[in-house]
């Protein structure tokens, strides 16, 4: 029962970090993961992302009622899963752009500005279209093209241009300005998960073992040091070196708080014995708040009509035959980054086009079919919190992301709303459109535009911030991710993010992982 490194959660960096450290076979791992294997076809299935928000591989987690937003209460999907988000997102690869890692440095993060950290995302990535300053090819990641794109894929691009916002071929690249096809975390139209690409082979190690379906109680501190975790069943197990922690920007300081590691104060309301005082564990919570436009289609121009059970069939008989069609599809292939403040130094809004509608949990679906054009803004201001609503593992976090609490993040946000809509209108797209139904044409003010808000938004499922890294006292974690005040303790997620970068999340998640690896096989050789 004794492991030299024990990684608790077994998501997109957990899988990672349970590969590299057994790469040395001088060293054992220990990965413990609370959800079950990936071995439903859904996970494999590019499309099966339609299913994911709604209940498959997560935990089933709202968020408390949003105060700026008419008390609104969000479906906030964690996975629960080997591979984590890797698992159940839409695949999409994208990295942020070098401003947001050259802002983590100017924040006192040495070593993670853009150029420091560009190695490791390369290191990562097998990419079947690019190898040059900014790609690699070899790693265990497969990055792709899309291979199940439609007409008004184009026509959308089109629409763009006649707003001025250009073609973009590689939005990972030298630049992220434009719309383009999303290269997809899928390899021969499957899908390759944190779990795919790095335990395909290393679950067979000697070294390493791996429990599924065990969930951590607590962690135990003996003299200052990790040294324990304990199991939901009362098993426990001892890391001689080091305890990582890879639950999320929201399992992370969960596990933490419900070990006494947390603000005191709270800790003692949730009523917990604190242990550590860190009070920003669960605090500096970020994430981008997704809004939509939904239009009415003039004809099968999305895949909306696959929800009929005959053609459901006749897609997936197609895709077990020729890896092609709908179920080939992430359905959120299609996208790209602009600008809602022309004084931002880089984009401050993403788009995706979705090729349906009613795709994601709690959006509208269209009986006559549609697409769904999403945009969020991608430096909001407001930040929230994660905490216990009590001391039991069975209680669900209270989780506030807090969103629109910053005036700029509303005005912002409604401004990338206007976006979608000018782009859905464009002549390019009239021959596939007959009509916007989603704000809608009496939508007009910003007042209804914000009333329109509080009822058709979602998470972008881009959570992130809550074990802030920095150089300062304060901060949870130190530039190597070590837990401040706490010997053999790291942090290795999205967690540690002291902002949030301004994509989607899941590349940078194996990224930091990668980082982190190495720096504790230099700690080894010291």
């Amino acid at each position: 029962m004794e492991f030299d490194y024990i990684i608790i959660g077994g998501g997109s960096a957990g899988c990672v970090m349970a590969s590299r450290l057994s790469e040395n076979p001088a060293y054992s791992v220990l990965l413990i993961e609370a959800g079950s294997q990936d071995k439903h076809p859904l996970y494999h299935w590019p499309a099966g992302f339609a299913k994911m928000t709604k209940g498959i591989g997560s935990w089933g987690w709202d968020t408390v009622p949003q105060r700026h937003m008419q008390r609104k209460i969000f479906r906030f999907t964690q996975a629960k899963v080997m591979g984590g988000g890797s698992t159940i997102n839409a695949q999409i690869y994208t990295r942020g752009a070098r401003q947001d890692y050259d802002e983590w440095r100017q924040l006192g993060c040495v070593g993670w500005s853009y150029d420091d950290v560009l190695p490791y995302y390369k290191k990562s990535e097998d990419n079947d279209s690019f190898d040059d300053a900014y790609h690699a090819t070899g790693g265990p990641l497969a990055v792709s093209q899309p291979r199940a794109p439609l007409p008004v894929c184009d026509a959308f691009f089109d629409a763009a241009a006649e707003l001025g916002i250009p073609r973009n071929f590689d939005m990972s690249g030298q630049a992220q300005d434009g719309v383009g096809f999303y290269q997809l975390t899928q390899r021969d139209a499957r899908r390759c998960s944190s779990a795919k690409a790095y335990l395909s082979h290393a679950r067979h190690r000697k070294n390493l073992q791996i429990l599924t379906d065990s969930q951590v109680k607590r962690l135990y501190l003996i003299d200052g040091r990790a040294s324990h975790v304990e199991m939901q069943n009362g098993d426990l197990h001892k890391a001689r070196a080091e305890i990582i922690l890879s639950c999320g920007a929201v399992g992370t300081p969960r596990l933490l708080q419900l070990s006494g590691i947390g603000d005191s104060e709270c800790l003692k309301q949730a009523g917990i014995e604190p242990v550590l005082h860190l009070p920003e564990i669960g605090k500096n919570f970020q994430d981008h708040l997704d809004l939509y436009c939904i239009a009415e289609l003039s004809g099968h121009h999305s895949y909306d009509k696959y929800a009929n059970p005959f053609y459901a069939a006749a897609a997936l008989i197609r895709y077990l035959l020729t890896r092609t069609g709908p179920v080939a599809s992430s359905l959120f292939e299609t996208g790209g980054f602009w600008y809602v403040d022309h004084a931002a130094r880089s984009p401050d809004v993403q788009m995706h086009l979705g090729l349906g509608t009613g795709i994601e949990h709690g959006v509208v679906a269209m009986p006559t079919g549609g697409i769904t054009l999403n945009s969020c803004y991608l430096r909001p201001r407001s930040r929230g919190t994660v905490l216990l609503a009590g001391p039991h593992l069975s209680q669900a976090p209270l989780i506030d992301p807090n969103y629109l609490a910053d005036e700029h993040d509303r005005a912002m946000s409604i401004a990338g709303l206007k976006l979608t809509q000018k782009i859905l209108g464009a002549k390019a797209l009239a021959p596939f459109i007959r009509q916007e139904q989603l704000p809608g044409p009496d939508v007009i003010s910003d007042e209804a535009y914000f009333a329109y808000i509080c009822q058709h938004s979602k998470t972008s499922h881009h959570a992130a911030g809550t074990a802030r890294m920095g150089a300062d006292k304060a901060s949870v974690v130190d530039v190597r991710l070590r837990v401040r005040g706490v010997d053999g303790l790291r942090i290795v997620d999205n967690s540690i993010m002291p902002q949030l970068i301004s994509s989607n999340t899941n590349a940078a998640a194996m990224m930091i992982a990668e980082k982190a690896s190495d720096m504790m096989k230099a700690d080894q050789r010291s």
